[in-house]
């Protein structure tokens, strides 16, 4: 599946992170446009006549605003709330969806539905053969309507067709996602880095972490309500819609205010990236938190998204022996509901 990114020359450092001999990667982000494969993330399709009304029981999306331009953010829960996975779907065709989540939750998630494909005529198939490349920067949306021909769409929305699809993602600067078969993607890559700098995809990764964007790794997998990493605030769950796994529990805990931990963003006080789970301490080592993701920023300090108590007054915190430094989100902790963010409002 990666056979294209190591003919990049890039290098990898785990599994899900690779890099490149370039100076000051997410500084360039800062001043430049960038260009990254995105090896964290990976593509589950739901293919057949009742892909839609099967995704209708199982994902928090609304599904029939999924309808070829609006590409919202979705969840998968166990019977009791906890998140299996979470994702962003969209719709390739009639009858074909696509959902974009971490790498190492493909193939658990497709098991785990698995067990209710029977009921539908549908078929769910990891992609293996699909790359993914995102685009930062000032001039992302210029260059990707140039070297792609697609007009890029606004965040949480689709462009493109069946072969290469487009999603604009949040973040301090301008953000793009291509999907596009593997075959094409040399070709692509090419001609985008005649205009933008190659970087490794742990620059992506800081702008999540930026955006206040959490994607579930196999670390938290069935651990987190959805509301625990913000998703009813980003407009991934639908409290409209009808039942769906998990639906019931997600709900009581919304209505009935009982999230007592949130996703928020701090900034360590050095440069030693912690494990993801690693616990916040208060001021008498007591828990009362763990990291989700972790990036080092263009000034070389260590950006976190952690899962923490909402407790008021919780005094000094710390990472490793780090400090920890809350900030604030760039999004009001409300609910917003995915039907108004297909109609604009």
């Amino acid at each position: 599946m990666q056979d294209w990114i190591t003919e990049l020359g890039a290098r990898t450092l785990a599994d899900d992170h690779i890099t490149f001999d370039t100076q000051d990667a997410a500084r360039q982000a800062l001043d430049a446009t960038v260009v990254t494969p995105l090896l964290q993330f990976g593509v589950l399709d739901v293919v057949g006549a009742d892909a839609e009304k099967f995704l209708q029981g199982q994902a928090s999306a609304q599904l029939n605003l999924v309808d070829g331009a609006i590409a919202p953010l979705t969840v998968f829960c166990t019977p009791k709330g906890r998140m299996l996975a979470n994702a962003q779907l969209l719709r390739v065709v009639e009858g074909h969806y696509r959902l974009i989540l971490h790498r190492d939750l493909v193939d658990s998630l497709a098991e785990h539905l698995k067990k209710f494909a029977p009921f539908y005529k549908v078929e769910l198939k990891p992609r293996s053969d699909l790359a993914l490349i995102g685009l930062i920067g000032q001039a992302a949306r210029a260059l990707a309507e140039v070297r792609l021909g697609i007009a890029p769409p606004a965040i949480w929305h689709q462009a493109g067709d069946a072969d290469t699809q487009l999603l604009a993602h949040p973040g301090p600067r301008p953000r793009l996602l291509a999907i596009l078969p593997i075959a094409r993607a040399m070709a692509v890559w090419q001609t985008l880095t005649e205009q933008a700098t190659p970087v490794g995809n742990a620059v992506w990764s800081l702008h999540d972490i930026q955006a206040g964007l959490g994607w579930l790794t196999s670390h938290h997998r069935d651990a987190l309500l959805p509301q625990m990493i913000n998703w009813e605030a980003l407009g991934g769950i639908s409290f409209k819609k009808g039942c769906y796994t998990g639906q019931e529990v997600v709900a009581r805990a919304h209505f009935r205010g009982q999230v007592k931990r949130r996703l928020m963003r701090g900034l360590l006080d050095g440069s030693v990236l912690p494990e993801i789970g690693s616990p916040v301490q208060d001021a008498q080592d007591k828990t009362v938190g763990e990291v989700i993701a972790a990036e080092l920023d263009a000034y070389d300090q260590v950006e976190v998204l952690v899962v923490m108590s909402t407790k008021e007054d919780i005094g000094a915190l710390n990472v490793a022996g780090q400090a920890l430094k809350l900030l604030k989100l760039p999004y009001p902790v409300e609910r917003l509901d995915p039907e108004h963010l297909a109609a604009g409002t």
